[in-house]
């Protein structure tokens, strides 16, 4: 698995200090759109291994991070560089559309 489960007191460093462009999967237990995209989100971890770092976080256990990025549905995926929101997708999307995000954020780079 090359994801990996992070908490507020851990997402400064694991997300905000990483050199890497990191997508962050916001969820929850009780959410079955959340369960829905959590094989594509592990899906392209795997596929983007070295290029890509990513992370979830549940919600309901760590809810200050999901604050302050005014986190209102779930699933959400926000995309990380140098510690900024560079793009963000809500609910269950393909893996292509997800593809696609991340091939044009890692050509930014």
């Amino acid at each position: 698995m090359n994801t990996t489960a992070i908490s507020d007191a851990g997402f400064e460093q694991s997300v905000l200090k990483s050199e890497a462009l990191v997508l962050v999967d916001f969820w929850a237990e009780w959410c079955g759109p959340c369960r829905m995209i959590a094989p594509i989100v592990d899906s392209v971890a795997e596929q983007y291994n070295g290029q890509l770092k990513v992370v979830k976080l549940n919600v309901n256990e760590n809810p200050a991070t999901a604050r302050a990025y005014g986190i209102h549905a779930i699933p959400t995926l926000l995309f990380f560089r140098g510690g900024q929101v560079v793009d963000r997708l809500m609910g269950v999307v393909p893996k292509s559309q997800l593809s696609i995000r991340i091939n044009r954020l890692l050509q930014q780079a």
